[in-house]
């Protein structure tokens, strides 16, 4: 599939061929299930999209850490100085990962929903928030009276609808969007829409949860002005995200949480920290998973984009041109089935409840995958036709999602292809 230049960056070089492609293994590779009838099967993961397997170098990333661990900042012990060098190490490992300008801050928080609350704590007064109903909850929930645009029939119109709400409003304005859809896997026009938030004087914020697992990103010549996600996404399952972006909106906002490391002093009054980044992370911090989540940019830095997306766009071709060959299973798509996107595929299966067709394929085949409305209530009605009060838990109004990464083998594709033919109606 031809990927998008208004979605990401250009992809790194290959490799020499004289220098072998090494794919990072996830922990986990040799797990065994147990399936109807007691035997043990190989595991077929593809719930990347959900949470991903921790990569084996940041296992020892954080393994090596854990001798020396001790507090951060504070102090004069080598053990402290050397955790707070790792930590600080760690932010600037992250920073170059997704190419933020020099200025910007980062802020380790735990995962996308928490990056965006904290976001949506540090807006100007009286800004109004524009986001789409396609989104993942973390970026649908967080804000106060948000304008809520409807689904966008092509790229084209998203651009469009930004464009008209954003002439709108007076005053400061924040366009939230997703770079790829955790339901659909579609790649959003994130610097398209990037071009019109600015052109009014607004502000764009990114939910790039799933795409940073899968893709490029490079903050500055996209022109993005915040970009968030989580490191249970990116291979790095230690309960730390970022929020990264420009850093006027967070010195000026109040402490994210009050406490110890976000202050400067206090008596009678508290001084808080001018710097962004300290002014956000009170108490101590997640330092492992800061380590964790810089080893997993590291260890997808150094092995290369063009690889891994040339081989993940090689297992998606084959799972979707399975799903289409077996009678009664229907793919879920905003914008049809040419348009670019990342390893997730949500489909369903005429007949069967979405949480039917998951327990079968992990009961009977060892197979992993997500059934509901993965966070996305709204979205995943509209593409399924449900009404407003139908909750997560309907399995006429849920779809199954199939997701691949690092570690996905065309034997697991195979597997779930060959049981939907069985569980689908003949």
């Amino acid at each position: 599939m031809a990927l998008s230049a208004l979605t990401f960056v250009p992809q790194q070089p290959a490799n020499p061929v004289s220098e072998p492609v090494r794919v990072p293994v996830v922990v986990g590779a040799d797990l065994e299930v147990p399936v109807r009838g007691g035997r043990l099967v190989p595991y077929a993961n593809l719930d990347y999209a959900a949470s991903a397997p921790c990569l084996e170098p940041v296992n020892a990333a954080v393994a090596a850490a854990l001798p020396a661990y001790s507090s951060v900042h504070r102090g004069a012990g080598y053990a402290s100085q050397l955790t707070t060098q790792r930590y600080e190490q760690a932010r600037h490992t992250v920073r170059a990962f997704v190419g933020a300008r020099p200025g910007d801050a980062l802020v380790f928080v735990r995962n996308t929903t928490d990056a965006m609350n904290l976001l949506a704590r540090s807006l100007p007064e009286g800004t109004t928030v524009v986001v789409f109903g396609t989104e993942h909850h973390a970026s649908l929930l967080p804000w106060t009276d948000a304008v809520r645009l409807a689904p966008p029939a092509f790229p084209g119109e998203a651009v469009r609808a930004a464009d008209e709400a954003l002439a709108a409003i007076e005053g400061p304005a924040l366009l939230v969007v997703t770079a790829a859809s955790n339901v659909t896997g579609e790649l959003w026009p994130i610097a398209g829409l990037a071009h019109i938030a600015h052109r009014h004087g607004a502000r764009i914020a990114v939910d790039a949860a799933q795409l940073v697992p899968h893709r490029g990103l490079n903050l500055a010549a996209l022109d993005l002005d915040y970009v968030a996600f989580s490191g249970h996404k990116l291979y790095a399952p230690f309960g730390a995200g970022v929020l990264v972006g420009r850093p006027d909106w967070l010195a000026a906002a109040d402490p994210y949480l009050r406490g110890g490391g976000a202050v400067r002093a206090v008596g009678e009054t508290t001084e808080w920290s001018d710097d962004p980044e300290a002014r956000h992370e009170a108490g101590t911090p997640n330092v492992l998973g800061a380590v964790a989540l810089a080893a997993a940019c590291d260890a997808l830095a150094a092995t290369g984009w063009t690889p891994l997306v040339r081989e993940e766009e090689r297992l998606l071709a084959r799972l979707r041109a399975g799903l289409a060959a077996i009678p009664g299973v229907r793919e879920l798509s905003l914008w049809g089935p040419d348009h670019p996107r990342v390893g997730i595929v949500s489909f369903v299966v005429e007949g069967r409840p979405a949480r039917e067709v998951a327990e079968i394929l992990s009961a009977e085949h060892g197979i992993g995958v997500r059934d509901g409305k993965f966070c996305a209530h709204p979205f995943v009605r509209h593409l399924l036709g449900g009404a407003e009060d139908e909750g997560c838990a309907d399995g006429t109004v849920s779809a199954v999602r199939a997701s691949i990464g690092i570690g996905t083998t065309e034997e697991h594709v195979d597997r779930l292809i060959t049981a939907l033919r069985e569980i689908a109606p003949a």
